[in-house]
């Protein structure tokens, strides 16, 4: 398919994601985190590629909705105003001090309820991983606009989301919680996710890069060294796809903060390129391509894809960048990885097909599909402006 026409499906994508979800329609805005900080990057990256303002208009009005949303308490709950307990003026300037719910349907789980994971996975709270999510479209936005109150905003949540989620095991070693209450006084999940603090790590250092040169500006080096010791001799290797493809992602964050000047960190490069390189051969072991639809997960797949495609923008970096990334067997390891570059059109030529989206699999994750299927399409909103 031509790149005319699959950036003609993602513009008809996110036109139907924003009338549906009450971003351009008067439909009751409904607003989830995650789909919402992918579909901030959607916006940007069309503006970007059509020159048409309007999707950077949609850009900053979801950004403000997800504030006034998600960053408030629920409409079904006792409380009100935002959930930082700031001031309605003071929450205007620091929508994000409170962190931002997930945007889940049911009710979180009460004090002293048992709990249920099945359940779990519908209930409203705070995960850290979507947060991470949230400050990297707040840093695009920041980065798309000029507008520095969006880095500070990120910022803001990095600190808040960092000191809640974060503690002290017995041994003296930190460690994270999965998933938070809606105010962030209890843990839901006390378990830590996989990836939780390397996406923290990086994403503190992407804030901390692009963050103006001024001693007033709010800084995360204390955050990014506590979070330095969380990553310390972790494990990143995994089967599931969505976590390769934020590997792979990551992966080029780190190498887009070399090539900037701020760190000189090819170690951590390679690190994640050989953790992605073995979890992809963990992973096709499965044959997971000759499942059926109802059997995938599109959004999982799509991450994957992502990545992949995050690779091959690698490439060009190192090929431009030789200097940089000498020596440090990035090069080996990014060739390796682009082998399986076909995955791409067979993650995307799958779901492009309107009958293996008729599924339940699909239609019970629509909006967040359909929005990773667009950043698959139009991914340099995600993987970079500059």
């Amino acid at each position: 398919m031509a790149q005319d026409e699959l950036h003609s499906i993602a513009r008809e994508i996110m036109a139907i994601f924003a009338h549906e979800t009450g971003l351009s329609s008067n439909e009751k805005p409904k607003r989830y985190l995650w789909t919402d900080a992918f579909a901030v990057c959607n916006f940007l990256g069309l503006h970007r590629r059509t020159g048409d303002k309007r999707y950077k208009e949609l850009a900053l009005r979801l950004v403000d909705q997800v504030h006034h949303i998600l960053g408030k308490h629920r409409e079904d709950d006792r409380r009100t105003g935002w959930i930082s307990g700031l001031s309605d003026e003071e929450g205007e300037k620091h929508p994000t001090n409170g962190g931002l719910r997930i945007g889940k349907e049911l009710w979180e789980r009460e004090p002293g309820e048992p709990l249920d994971m099945n359940l779990e996975w519908e209930r409203d709270g705070q995960y850290y991983h979507y947060l991470t999510k949230w400050m990297h479209a707040l840093n695009k936005v920041s980065e798309a606009t000029g507008e520095p109150t969006y880095n500070r905003w990120a910022i803001e949540l990095a600190r808040t989301a960092h000191s809640a989620f974060t503690y002290a095991l017995p041994s003296g070693r930190k460690s994270m919680y999965w998933k938070m209450s809606i105010d962030l006084t209890r843990p839901l999940v006390p378990s830590m996710g996989q990836h939780d603090p390397l996406d923290g790590f990086i994403t503190y250092n992407q804030l901390q890069a692009f963050a103006p040169k001024d001693s007033e500006w709010p800084g995360l080096k204390e955050e990014i060294n506590d979070i330095a010791g969380i990553c310390e001799g972790r494990d990143w290797t995994t089967d599931d796809p969505l976590g390769i493809g934020d590997i792979l992602c990551n992966a080029f964050k780190v190498a887009e903060l070399i090539l900037a000047g701020y760190w000189r960190r090819a170690d951590l490069l390679r690190i994640l390129l050989r953790s992605s390189q073995l979890s992809l051969r963990a992973y096709l072991e499965r044959e997971p391509m000759k499942l059926p639809a109802d059997q995938r997960l599109a959004f999982r797949e799509l991450g994957l894809s992502l990545g992949l495609k995050a690779v091959e923008k690698l490439r060009g970096l190192i090929a431009e960048n030789l200097n940089l990334f000498a020596g440090e067997n990035v090069q080996n390891l990014t060739k390796s990885l682009l082998q399986h570059s076909l995955l791409i059109q067979e993650i995307e030529g799958f779901w492009l097909r309107p009958t293996d989206r008729e599924t339940y699999s699909w239609k019970e994750h629509r909006d967040i599909n359909m929005v990773m299927l667009a950043t698959n399409l139009v991914p340099d909103g995600y993987l970079g402006l500059s």
